[in-house]
C-alpha cells in the first residue's frame, strides 16, 4: 500500500512509518519543524516527508494516518475528508497492522509503562519469543522503542491520551489485549479528563476488552485499580506489590531478592521494583509453560543484563563528588518517588532537585497542594515557571512561586524561584558554593527539553570538588 503518515515527525509516528516500511509499503508523510533525531532518522531509513502540509502531499494514497496533535483545518486533513479517503489514527493502525492474530501484552498506568514495557519485552526476547514491541522511549543501551518480532506476542505501551480529532477515546483501547498491566490509576491529563472518575471509566473499558483466557495484572496499592477490578467476573485477576509476603520480589539486608535468586537491575526505587515485579509476574506466565524448570533462571539473567530507559534515573554525569541525573518524573507521585529512591539510593548525597513544570497537568493548579510535598528529601529545590504562560489561563494556572512559599513551610528543603531555566542554571551557579566539601546530586526533572540546560548542569559538577 501507499500510506501517509500526517504529523510524522513525533517520535511514535516515526517510529511506526517505520515499521510500516519494513513490512513491505511505500511510506511518506508529512509534519512541519521536523528536527533530529527523528529527521535524522527518516534520512537514514529512507522515509521522503514534506515540510509542511499541503492538499496535493496526499495525492494517489491508499491510506492516511492521522497523528494524535493533528487538528480540523489542517489543509491535508481536509482534503482526505472532502475526498473520501481511506484514513486511520496512529493507534487504529498499529492494531490493524501488527496487532491481529497476536497475543497483546497492554502495559498501562498513570506512571511506570515505559520502563516495564520494555522490561516485559528484553525479558520475553532474552529468552527466546521474539516479541514485537511499541513504546515511546529508548533504552539507554540505544535500542529503539519498536521491533516487528515475529514471535506469537506482542507488548506495546497503553497511553491513556486520546487517539485522533475524530476519536477521544483513550488510545490503549485498540490494542486487542490478552495481558493488561496496569501499574497505577492517578488523575492526571488535565487538559482532556475533568477528573479521575473519567479516566476510570477509561481503564474500566479496557478492563472489558481483556479475554477469558487472558488475564489482568494490577497494583493492589491503588485504589482505584481495586475498585475497577471488583466488577471482573470473566477473566483472571492477579494483584501485585513488591516486598510483601505474597510477593516475588524481597529485600534483604539492602539486595533484591526472588526466592533464592540475588538480582542486580540498574533499576532501583521502589516505584522500579513494583515494575519489575509486574514485569516477573508476567514473563513467569508465559515462560514456565515452555520452560518449567530453568525459567526462573532465564528471567533472571534478563533482569540483570537490562540496561534501562533513556531519561529515567538516566546518570549524564559522574564523579567522586558530584552526579548530574535526568529524569522524565512530571506528576507529583513520580516526582516524589524519584525523589525518594534517589535519597535512599545516594545516601551522603546531598540532593539538589531541578523541576520544570512542563506538562498539560503541571502548567495547571490541581496539584497545587500535592507538589508543595513532593521535594521532600530534597536539601535545595530549584523550580522555574510553568513553560508556557499562555497555555491556561490565571485562575487555572500553577502558582510556583505561592509553591515556592509552601515548600518554606512543608519541608527543609531550601525552595528557589527562577523564572525560565537559564535564570534556574544562573541561580544554581550561585548557590552550588554552599554544597563545598559535599557529596551532591543534581535531578534535573521535566518531560521536556528543560530549555537544553544539561550540558550547563554538567560543566557546573565537573567544577564541583
Amino acid at each position: 500500500m501507499k500510506i501517509f503518515l500526517i504529523g510524522i515527525g513525533g517520535i511514535a509516528m516515526g517510529n511506526l512509518a517505520h515499521m510500516l516500511k519494513k513490512s513491505g509499503h511505500e511510506v511518506s508523510g508529512s509534519d512541519t519543524g521536523v528536527y533530529p533525531p527523528m529527521s535524522d532518522k527518516l534520512k537514514e531509513w529512507g522515509i521522503p516527508y514534506f515540510e509542511g502540509f499541503k492538499a496535493e502531499n496526499i495525492k494517489d494514497q491508499d491510506l492516511i494516518i492521522v497523528g494524535n496533535a493533528i487538528s480540523r483545518g489542517n489543509p491535508e486533513v481536509e482534503e482526505m475528508l472532502n475526498s473520501g479517503m481511506n484514513y486511520l489514527s496512529m493507534p487504529a493502525a498499529i492494531s490493524e497492522f501488527f496487532l491481529k492474530e497476536k497475543k497483546v501484552i497492554v502495559v498501562a498506568g498513570t506512571h511506570g509503562k515505559t520502563t516495564t514495557t520494555f522490561l516485559i519485552h528484553h525479558i520475553l526476547k532474552e529468552n527466546g519469543i521474539s516479541p514485537g514491541l511499541f513504546v515511546g522511549g529508548i533504552r539507554k543501551d540505544g535500542f529503539p522503542g519498536f521491533e516487528l518480532g515475529n514471535g506469537p506476542y506482542f507488548v506495546i505501551e497503553g497511553d491513556e491520551y486520546d487517539t485522533a480529532f475524530f476519536d477521544k477515546s483513550s488510545k490503549f483501547l485498540h490494542y486487542r489485549p490478552t495481558y493488561a498491566v496496569l501499574n497505577a490509576l492517578d488523575y492526571d491529563h488535565a487538559d482532556i479528563f475533568p477528573d479521575i472518575a473519567a479516566i476510570e471509566t477509561m481503564f474500566q473499558r479496557l478492563i472489558n476488552l481483556v479475554p477469558g483466557n487472558g488475564k489482568i495484572f494490577y497494583w493492589s496499592g491503588s485504589g482505584s485499580l481495586k475498585k475497577l477490578i471488583q466488577h471482573v467476573k470473566f477473566t483472571k485477576t492477579e494483584g501485585f506489590e513488591w516486598n510483601r509476603k505474597d510477593s516475588f520480589l524481597t529485600w534483604k539486608k539492602h539486595e533484591l531478592f526472588w526466592g533464592d535468586l540475588k538480582l542486580d537491575p540498574v533499576v532501583f526505587g521502589d516505584h522500579n521494583y513494583r515494575n519489575l515485579e509486574v514485569a516477573i509476574r508476567v514473563c513467569t506466565e508465559i515462560l514456565k509453560k515452555q520452560n518449567p524448570s530453568g525459567y526462573r533462571e532465564g528471567i533472571a539473567k534478563a533482569v540483570d543484563s537490562f540496561s534501562g530507559v533513556k531519561r529515567r534515573q538516566d546518570i549524564l554525569f559522574q564523579s567522586p563528588k558530584a552526579i548530574v541525573m535526568e529524569d522524565f518524573a512530571h506528576h507529583p507521585v513520580a516526582v516524589h518517588e524519584t525523589i525518594h529512591a534517589i535519597k535512599k539510593r545516594f545516601h551522603g548525597y546531598k540532593i539538589i532537585s531541578l523541576f520544570e513544570p512542563r506538562s498539560a497537568t503541571s502548567h495547571r493548579n490541581i496539584f497545587q497542594k500535592e507538589y508543595s510535598y513532593s521535594f521532600l528529601g530534597s536539601d535545595l529545590t530549584i523550580l522555574t515557571e510553568i513553560h508556557n504562560l499562555k497555555k491556561v489561563s490565571k485562575d487555572i494556572r500553577l502558582d510556583v512561586k505561592k509553591l515556592v512559599q509552601k515548600l518554606l513551610k512543608n519541608s527543609k528543603t531550601i525552595p528557589v524561584y527562577a523564572k525560565d531555566p537559564q535564570e534556574l542554571l544562573a541561580k544554581l551557579e550561585k548557590m552550588i558554593p554552599q554544597f563545598t566539601g559535599e557529596k551532591i546530586l543534581i535531578l534535573a526533572m521535566s518531560n521536556g527539553s528543560f530549555g537544553g540546560i544539561y550540558p550547563g548542569l554538567v560543566e557546573l559538577a565537573r567544577k564541583h570538588i
